[in-house]
């Protein structure tokens, strides 16, 4: 199956529910960016939940997740757009581990009005789930329970996705209790992630007794949104002096994409076409 996400709402009103599939896009970003153990774990878990953070909050917009370890130990980064692609990016040094104590969990999104939404959170015991837990109630202050997980066999990605149950408005104590006692009674996320039995399935899992009706189920791919047009667009903001030194060097400008790796040749006839514009 591949990836996508379901979004489901309960016939009352009461809550929203979020589940993706992320396997063969963390699967993407683990083989460019090299990334083992548990760095390939803790990336699969942060592209994850910039993923279900967009769903939720920002299905049009583009969503960055960023993991910046404590003391310099190096950032992640979660980067989901609109049209269903994510990427990562996992740049560490040293040997401490990204989510050690001190590691902040930020979230970047561009509002309708065209502001900038940014909230930041601090990462305990090297939880993803419970930071992101406590961003979407201190920034969005919304109650949410959610679970994310990267399943790895050796240093190959077998399964990634999660889940995501929000309480909305109209949501009543005893709904509320009876929510709280099914997730309770759920497996690990890593278990039913490792199942594949399949996103529906899972949402019906989490909504056992429940009423509930299915609102989309939309793809998610695996890749990256760089392109040759992008690159030479990005060199259009340099300065003059450094184009016209890229030109007299007579070779062509090698670029690598530092989410997939991909390189670029940039002719000096498209260098040339730049100095010509400006």
């Amino acid at each position: 199956m591949s990836d996508g996400v379901v979004r489901a709402l309960t016939e009352d009103g009461a809550f929203r529910v979020v589940v993706v599939d992320t396997t063969d896009t963390v699967a993407f970003a683990v083989r460019a960016q090299e990334a083992k153990g548990a760095s390939a774990r803790l990336l699969g878990e942060l592209m994850t939940g910039a993923v279900l953070v967009r769903e939720t909050m920002a299905p049009g917009s583009r969503v960055q997740g960023i993991l910046k370890g404590a003391g310099g130990s190096g950032m992640m980064l979660g980067d989901a757009h609109p049209e269903g692609v994510t990427r990562g990016l996992a740049q560490a040094s040293g040997e401490r581990p990204l989510a050690a104590e001190g590691a902040l969990l930020q979230f970047m999104r561009t509002l309708a009005n065209g502001a900038l939404h940014q909230g930041i959170v601090e990462v305990e015991a090297g939880s993803i789930d419970r930071a992101l837990m406590t961003y979407f109630q201190q920034s969005e202050q919304v109650e949410t329970a959610l679970g994310v997980a990267c399943v790895l066999d050796g240093d190959q990605v077998v399964a990634a996705g999660g889940y995501l149950v929000q309480l909305l408005p109209e949501a009543e104590a005893p709904a509320m209790r009876a929510m709280l006692e099914r997730l309770g009674a759920l497996p690990s996320t890593a278990e039913l992630v490792a199942r594949g039995a399949g996103r529906r399935a899972l949402v019906e899992r989490i909504l056992t007794g429940a009423a509930f009706g299915v609102t989309s189920d939309t793809p998610l791919r695996a890749g990256c949104t760089c392109s040759e047009d992008r690159v030479v667009a990005s060199l259009a903001t340099l300065p003059r002096a450094e184009l016209r030194s890229m030109r007299d060097a007579r070779q062509p400008l090698e670029i690598r994409c530092d989410f997939c790796r991909t390189d670029y040749a940039v002719a000096l006839d498209a260098i040339e076409r730049l100095l010509d514009a400006n």
